[in-house]
C-alpha cells in the first residue's frame, strides 16, 4: 500500500475517465450490479415493522364513542369530537407542534410498559367548564405560556380525565385488560419526558369540531412507540368488536337464536305453475279448466324463498305437508 508506483499516473487516469465517457470501457461488471439499494440509518428505529396503525385506530374508534356518552352525562351536552388518523413520529417534533400553557398529565397504563401522555388543549377546557355551568360551550382565545389553571378549571380537568381513563380501559379491552394511573401533572410538555426527542411516538389526536374557531381545540394521546412494540402481535391480529369473553359470547348467542326464533315468518306451499297468454286469461269464464303437470314435490315457501320439498297429504282433519328435502337456492 505504501508502494507509490503501483498508482495511476495522470495520463493514466485522463485515458480512463475518456474511456469511461465513451463507453469503450465497461463500468456494470460487478456482481449484483441490478440490486436496488435502500438508505438506512442505524440510528433511527423502524416503524414499518412494528406496530399496526389500523388496529390502533379502531381502539381509537372505541374509545371516542364511550368519551362521547360519558362526557355527555357530565357535561350535559353533545361534545363534537372526532378522532384523527394515528401517526408516528419523532417526539422532539411532536413537541414543536404544540405550545403552553396545556393540560399535560403523564400517566401509566399498566401493564404496558413505560410512561404516556394525555395532553388537553385549553379550548377544551374553557368550552367544557362553560357547558358545565350551562353556557353554550365558548372557547378562549390564546393564554399567556405561563398562565396556570385556576381550582375550577383543574377540577373540570380531572373530570375530563376520569371519563377518558374509563373509556381508554374499555376500548382496550378487546386487546387486553389495562388500568390507569395518573403520574404527573404540567403545563408545559417539555417537562413530560416520556421519551428522548429523537425516540418515535405513537401520536392518537382527537379534534373537536365547533363551529366557533375559539372553541376548537384538541385532546391528544401520545403513545411511546416502545410501549406499544411489544404487542405487535396482538395488534395485528384483527381486534375484535366484543370484549373477549366467551362465555358471554356463548350466552348472547343463545339469547340471539331464542329471539330469532320466536320471529313469525309468511309461508305458503306451491302445489306448481303454468304459463299462459294474456287474452287467454281475460276470455276465462266460470267452469274453464287449466291443465299442468304435476311436479314430484310440492315447494314450501318461506318469505318468498323456496325452502323445502314437501309432500301433500291430510293428517287426521287437517291438511298437511311431509318435508322431504332441503331446496338450497340458486339449485332450483
Amino acid at each position: 500500500m505504501s508502494d507509490r508506483s503501483n498508482l495511476l499516473s495522470p495520463e493514466e487516469l485522463l485515458a480512463l475517465t475518456e474511456g469511461v465517457h465513451d463507453g469503450s470501457i465497461e463500468t456494470d461488471t460487478g456482481f449484483n450490479t441490478q440490486v436496488s439499494v435502500h438508505k438506512h440509518d442505524l440510528a433511527s428505529e423502524d416503524s414499518s415493522l412494528g406496530v399496526n396503525v389500523s388496529s390502533v385506530d379502531m381502539i381509537n374508534e372505541r374509545l371516542i364513542r364511550m368519551f362521547r356518552l360519558g362526557l355527555l352525562e357530565v357535561l350535559r351536552t353533545t361534545p363534537r369530537v372526532n378522532p384523527n388518523k394515528v401517526q408516528i413520529m419523532k417526539f422532539g417534533e411532536y413537541l414543536k407542534t404544540i405550545k403552553p400553557p396545556l393540560a399535560v398529565n403523564t400517566i401509566r397504563l399498566n401493564p404496558l410498559r413505560g410512561y404516556s401522555v394525555v395532553i388537553i388543549d385549553p379550548s377544551v377546557i374553557f368550552s367544557s367548564l362553560d357547558s358545565f355551568f350551562g353556557g353554550f360551550g365558548k372557547g378562549v382565545g390564546e393564554l399567556p405560556p405561563g398562565r396556570l389553571f385556576t381550582a375550577t378549571e383543574t377540577r373540570i380537568i380531572n373530570i375530563i380525565l376520569d371519563v377518558f381513563f374509563k373509556s381508554l380501559k374499555e376500548a382496550w379491552a378487546p386487546v387486553m385488560e389495562i388500568t390507569t394511573e395518573r403520574v404527573a401533572s404540567e403545563i408545559n410538555p417539555q417537562f413530560a419526558q416520556i421519551a428522548d426527542e429523537n425516540d418515535l411516538v405513537v401520536l392518537s389526536r382527537f379534534e373537536s369540531d365547533a363551529t366557533s374557531s375559539s372553541a376548537r381545540g384538541f385532546i391528544d394521546l401520545v403513545y411511546p412507540y416502545a410501549t406499544l412494540k411489544p404487542l405487535r402481535e396482538l395488534l395485528r391480529n384483527r381486534v375484535q368488536t366484543g370484549d373477549g369473553n366467551e362465555e358471554s359470547d356463548k350466552a348472547w348467542r343463545e339469547d340471539m337464536a331464542i329471539a330469532v326464533g320466536d320471529a313469525t315468518l309468511d309461508v305458503k306451499v306451491l302445489m306448481g305453475h303454468l304459463k299462459t297468454t294474456l287474452s287467454h286469461l281475460q276470455n276465462m269464464k266460470e267452469g274453464d279448466m287449466l291443465y299442468f303437470k304435476k311436479p314430484e314435490l310440492a315447494q314450501f315457501i318461506s318469505q318468498g324463498v323456496p325452502t323445502f320439498g314437501v309432500s301433500v297429504g291430510t293428517r287426521g282433519s287437517q291438511i298437511a305437508v311431509r318435508v322431504e328435502k332441503q331446496i338450497i337456492p340458486g339449485q332450483l
